[in-house]
C-alpha cells in the first residue's frame, strides 16, 4: 500500500511540474535553442532584432584581424552566403579589432567591402563581447526568425546543410 501511494504522488508532482512546459519560453543564452541575446545596436542599425518572423535565418558572425581562424572563417562564410537565396538567411559580421583602420583595411583585402561588417571598436571590452560569451573564443550563431539560437560555430559546409535540411 505505501509503495503504490509513493508511486501516486511521484506521478502527481510529475504531472504538475511538466503541465506548465507548454507555455516556458527559452531562455537567453549562446547554447542553441536559447534566445539570443538581444543587440541595441549594430554599426549604424539601431533596434537590430533577429526576431523578424519573415522565415529568414541570421548568421551572426564575430571575428578580428588578429585571429586568422575567425578571419578564414569570415570570408568563407560570405562566399557560402553569396551561393544561396539571400531571403533564406542574412549574415552579419562583428569585428573586435580595436582599430578601425585595422578593421578597414582587412574588409578591403578580404574583399567584403559590399558585405554587412560592423566594426565594435571597443573589442574585447564591449557589451556584445560579453553578451556573447565569446571569452572562449570568436563564433558564430545560426538563429531563426524568432530569435532562437539553432546552431553554433556554423561551417559553410553545415550553413548548406542546415538550410537544405529546414
Amino acid at each position: 500500500m505505501k509503495v503504490r501511494a509513493y508511486v501516486l504522488i511521484v506521478a502527481v508532482a510529475f504531472t504538475i511540474m511538466s503541465s506548465g512546459t507548454k507555455e516556458a519560453r527559452p531562455t537567453v543564452g549562446t547554447n542553441p535553442g536559447d534566445l539570443a541575446p538581444r543587440i541595441e545596436s549594430l554599426g549604424n542599425e539601431s533596434n537590430f532584432s533577429f526576431q523578424n518572423h519573415s522565415g529568414r535565418y541570421t548568421l551572426l558572425n564575430f571575428w578580428a584581424a588578429y585571429d586568422a581562424e575567425s578571419r578564414a572563417r569570415n570570408v568563407q562564410l560570405w562566399n557560402e552566403i553569396n551561393k544561396l537565396s539571400s531571403d533564406r538567411v542574412a549574415m552579419y559580421s562583428v569585428s573586435f579589432d580595436e582599430k578601425e583602420s585595422i578593421f578597414t583595411e582587412t574588409v578591403k583585402a578580404d574583399r567584403l567591402s559590399n558585405t554587412k561588417q560592423f566594426h565594435e571598436e571597443l573589442g574585447k571590452k564591449s557589451e556584445l563581447y560579453g553578451k556573447f560569451n565569446l571569452k572562449k573564443g570568436l563564433k558564430n550563431f545560426l538563429i531563426d526568425d524568432k530569435g532562437v539560437i539553432i546552431a553554433e560555430n556554423v561551417t559553410p559546409d553545415k550553413l548548406t546543410e542546415i538550410l537544405n535540411r529546414i
